[in-house]
């Protein structure tokens, strides 16, 4: 049987299970740990959660294997925790084993991704100075007035540590410069102080 549940999170978080009946003990479980890894990172921007009952084992009953994907932007993480390495670390695994161990390896993937990120900011890019000039939330999108008084376009998706949706217009930033298919874009943008951000006087 397959049983798909969404909840209200702020994160779109959908739980399957297969091959077994909805558990609400585990439906609840899956939440509180979603929950928690939501929590590690803010552009959490969705979370799959599959629980798939194996074939009956003769000693240790049903063994479970549990697949977690969450998407961030640019990639997503995908997680398996597989009946055999549960069989190998437990005398007896249950559901809520496999699904506690999914969500560790899932969070330990997650933090690497979020830290590979602030490198990428902090050693890699050349990051410049900018204000919000212009937001359109509903479009997803929105331009920046840099320091030589040139409009550039960004994503949401650029966003880093700050939601597009908390930003106001004039607020401060930094930003990285690439080049799109219509050409320069702030390919990644994060919330300065304001003493952070000098614009030339027009």
């Amino acid at each position: 049987m397959s049983c798909l549940k969404r909840t209200p999170m702020d994160t779109n978080l959908e739980i399957a299970f297969h091959n077994m009946d909805s558990q609400p003990e585990l439906e609840a479980y899956i939440r509180e740990r979603a929950e928690k890894t939501e929590k590690l990172f803010d552009r959490l921007v969705g979370m799959r959660v599959a629980v798939e009952a194996q074939h009956r084992q003769h000693k240790t009953g049903n063994v479970f294997d549990v697949h977690i994907e969450l998407m961030v932007p640019g990639q997503d993480i995908v997680v398996s925790r597989k009946p055999n390495k549960a069989k190998e670390r437990y005398a007896n695994p249950d559901a809520r084993t496999s699904i506690r161990d999914a969500f560790e390896a899932a969070e330990r993937q997650l933090k690497e991704y979020k830290d590979k990120m602030r490198r990428d900011v902090k050693v890699h890019d050349p990051e410049q100075p900018g204000r919000v000039s212009q937001l359109n939330p509903n479009e997803d999108h929105g331009f920046i007035t840099t320091n030589t008084g040139t409009q550039l376009y960004f994503h949401r998706n650029s966003c880093l540590n700050v939601d597009m949706d908390q930003l106001k217009t004039g607020d401060p930033v930094k930003y990285v410069e690439a080049t799109g298919d219509t050409g320069p874009t702030a390919s990644k943008v994060w919330r300065a102080s304001g003493s952070d951000t000098e614009l030339r006087a027009t």
